[in-house]
């Protein structure tokens, strides 16, 4: 089994990595998150933007699972399928876990007004309610998919549940939503999703008996992990490893290999500590040559130089078995690339990840790394790309301690070296 997991702050490009690799599984299985990111994938159908649908769909074979994990707006899913749908790809093989906890309105009106409240010290959530949904679960206040069944206790469930979030709207002046019409919504979409809302421990415990392979897909990156990231600026899930056994319902013993996926340089959405940032001109150049924007919001992303810290401290929690660089072709017009091998924080060299109070006064250690000067995206072979370029990807492997495994020298499918 693998587990395919961010090794930056998210946006690295799994969902690439995630397509390619589920040409050829059975079952994949998105283990944590919701509709807060997106992963971009191009391939012979068209350029789509999933947020919640594994990455796995475009092969009609694999079996695609929202494991319970996950937190899943159920009128965003049913959006996203549609979409789907409407482009030709059949949505027939998604499951959703009946143990996964359901997003709802209040929770996305609880988000936009926390993030208002914040002022300056926002977290630059995407407001998709992912965060207060988390809350709530944790708060056993949550709503798993399974109480749609019943309808009549459903509504009670959430007519209970708004009487404290109307009152906390309304003390910071927002208007009250109806306990109707929230249910509505969800019924609705639950409705049309019918009998895809399901127990997913059989199809697991299935796969794994009969040797199948299985693909676990995470969402966002380790620097963006609620324990090991860079809180408070993190999600409120595990995308490690380690959380897809829990968010999955896999056995840990039986994830047998780990893919880290990295950008070839380094790009966040959110606030929060990012060492490597640019600014000015020389970010509008990266971002606008790589087409930095959120999949999600549309935000510009922010972005910088490779920061080998960031995905050695990723190596440490997940034990990659191998690494997947994406966007190398992004590289190809720098004469001289800087490189980050370490941080300066208050006169001491570290290779270490600090905690964040300490990593905002981190200056990043560079040294500077020949670039290759021309484009590489006509490549197929890796052992034909040219010399510096294949020096770089040692020096990743180098100071990440993992071997690069997979080359991305372009967004389509096709356009990745083994």
């Amino acid at each position: 089994m693998t587990a395919v997991v961010g090794a930056q702050w998210g946006d690295e490009g799994k969902g690439k990595i995630t397509d390619y690799l589920a040409q050829h599984a059975d079952l994949v299985i998105r283990f944590q998150g919701g509709n807060n990111a997106g992963h971009t994938v191009v391939n012979e159908h068209g350029t789509f933007k999933l947020h919640l649908v594994p990455s796995g769909i475009f092969n009609p074979n694999a079996l695609c699972v929202l494991g319970p994990g996950t937190v899943v707006d159920l009128a965003g899913l049913v959006e996203e399928l549609t979409m789907l749908e409407g482009s030709g790809i059949s949505t027939a093989n998604v499951r959703v876990s009946d143990r996964a906890h359901l997003v709802l309105p209040y929770h996305v009106a609880l988000d936009r007004l926390d993030e208002r409240e914040r002022g300056r010290q926002r977290l630059g959530t995407t407001g998709r309610g992912v965060g207060p949904a988390y809350s709530d679960k944790v708060g056993r206040h949550g709503i798993q998919l399974c109480e749609v069944r019943d309808e009549r206790r459903f509504r009670e469930r959430v007519a209970h549940e708004l009487l404290t979030k109307n009152a906390i709207l309304e003390r910071f002046g927002d208007a009250p939503l109806d306990a109707t019409e929230v249910a509505d919504v969800v019924l609705e979409a639950a409705a049309r999703l019918g009998d895809r809302i399901v127990d997913t421990l059989p199809l697991v415990e299935d796969a794994v008996a009969r040797n199948a392979r299985v693909l676990l897909e995470g969402q966002l990156g380790a620097m963006r992990d609620l324990d090991w990231g860079i809180y408070p600026y993190v999600t409120s899930s595990n995308p490690l490893a380690g959380g897809a056994a829990v968010g999955a319902g896999i056995p840990p013993r039986h994830i047998t290999r780990v893919i880290g996926v990295v950008k070839a340089y380094s790009t966040a959405v959110g606030e929060g500590p990012f060492p490597t940032e640019l600014s000015g001109p020389e970010a509008d150049r990266l971002r606008e040559r790589a087409q930095e924007y959120g999949a999600t919001t549309g935000r510009p992303r922010r972005v910088g130089w490779f920061d080998a810290v960031a995905p050695r401290y990723a190596h440490r929690l997940n034990a990659f078995t191998e690494i997947a660089v994406t966007k190398l072709d992004m590289l190809g017009d720098y004469e001289r690339i800087p490189f980050c091998t370490a941080y300066e924080i208050d006169g001491r060299v570290t290779t270490d990840m600090p905690p964040t109070a300490m990593l905002e006064r981190a200056t990043p250690r560079y040294e500077h790394l020949e670039g290759w000067g021309c484009a590489i995206t006509a490549v197929t072979d890796r052992a034909l790309l040219p010399l510096q370029a294949k020096a770089y990807l040692r020096r990743i492997e180098e100071t990440v301690g993992a071997p690069v495994g997979m080359v991305g020298i372009g967004p389509e499918r096709t356009a990745t070296l083994l």
